[in-house]
């Protein structure tokens, strides 16, 4: 090959490298200015406690993530966005903001389901794909609202997949994606997209030292999701609970086994309604952070928490959707006392 072919060949390559990777960059661009319309920014409101000395007292902060319709009233977050919020908003891409209640939540897959007061007019949604189809390498990107920076995209490679699924107990099932794609504070509910403008996971969180994005981020895949939200199906209770067993169970002076220590509350959920009560002190026992001074529910309509999954299994079942107005029974361990809330 004499020197004018071989430099002929060598621009015919970089030429079609640079087309190829033109194509790529005009789909991705496409497929953002097609899915953004459905991606949302939730604004939410709840209690902290701050310390100030010996000084403790509970204020009213902000809170920010991302979600995506997927109907005219139905939008999808983070767990963690929305579990102990008192307030939230959905606020759209021109702008309008729309009131939204929780139905359900799963802490530890970290997906929950929203519902609009009123419907979104001209909604644009988003579908799921089957995250059973999901391949290491596979390109994805990721649309929200990182440090409050709205609508924002980021893209990169599926890094692998995390798989922790109980068939019988949805309080402890999970399924992550693990994603190289930027995510960082605000990006929290907001889609993971596959180069078909499909849905194959909720943002979750990242694996950081410094706060920030490094490198290793996660989302909750579209069919864990799709099984707890819309099959499992249980009611949001509106409270951030950590389970007292063992040694712990025994600081407390528990009457059983095992319990659940109620860290804060919201008032309008189904639990707060019921007059459960949050804490309001703040301690560390065997370097394990909490708040101590709330109630510590010891059942659920009858069932008793027993840190099983049988116990988990038996308390999801009492907790399924059954409508508004559903009957719910609480026997809680109150200043050295078992109180019952809610029916008798």
């Amino acid at each position: 090959m004499n020197k004018q072919m071989y430099k002929a060949n060598k621009i015919l390559i970089i030429a079609l490298f640079l087309l190829s990777f033109s194509i790529k960059a005009q789909s991705l661009s496409e497929l953002y200015n097609k899915s953004n319309p459905a991606v949302v920014v939730i604004l939410t409101e709840q209690k902290e406690l701050v310390s100030s000395g010996n000084v403790t007292k509970t204020v009213t902060a902000g809170g920010l993530g991302s979600g995506f319709m997927i109907s005219d009233t139905q939008i999808i977050t983070a767990a963690h966005v929305v579990q102990v919020a008192e307030k939230v908003n959905v606020q759209f891409l021109d702008g309008e903001i729309i009131p939204a209640k929780v139905v359900s939540a799963y802490a530890t897959a970290d997906v929950a389901l929203l519902e609009l007061i009123w419907p979104r007019k001209d909604a644009v949604t988003l579908s799921f794909a089957d995250s059973n189809e999901v391949k290491i390498g596979e390109q994805v990107f990721v649309v929200g609202a990182p440090y409050g920076l709205g609508h924002s995209l980021s893209s990169g490679y599926v890094s692998g997949i995390i798989n922790d699924r109980h068939d019988k107990n949805p309080f402890t099932n999970s399924e992550y994606i693990q994603t190289d794609a930027a995510i960082n504070t605000g990006n929290s509910g907001g889609p993971m997209i596959n180069m078909k403008g499909e849905v194959i996971g909720v943002v979750s969180n990242i694996l950081t030292q410094s706060g920030g994005f490094q490198g290793i981020g996660f989302a909750s895949s579209s069919n864990i999701t799709k099984e707890l939200l819309f099959e499992q199906k249980i009611l949001w209770n509106g409270t951030d609970l950590i389970p007292l067993t063992g040694k712990m169970a025994q600081i407390f002076n528990l009457p059983q086994e095992s319990g659940l220590l109620v860290q804060r509350v919201v008032k309008v959920s189904p639990f707060g309604i019921l007059g459960l009560e949050d804490g309001d002190i703040e301690m560390t026992i065997n370097g394990e952070k909490l708040i101590a001074g709330g109630d510590i529910i010891l059942s659920i309509n009858g069932v008793k928490f027993e840190n099983t999954d049988e116990s988990l299994v038996n308390i999801a079942r009492v907790m399924e959707i059954k409508g508004e107005n559903q009957a719910i029974e609480i026997v809680v361990f109150r200043a050295g006392k078992k109180v019952t809330l809610g029916r008798q």
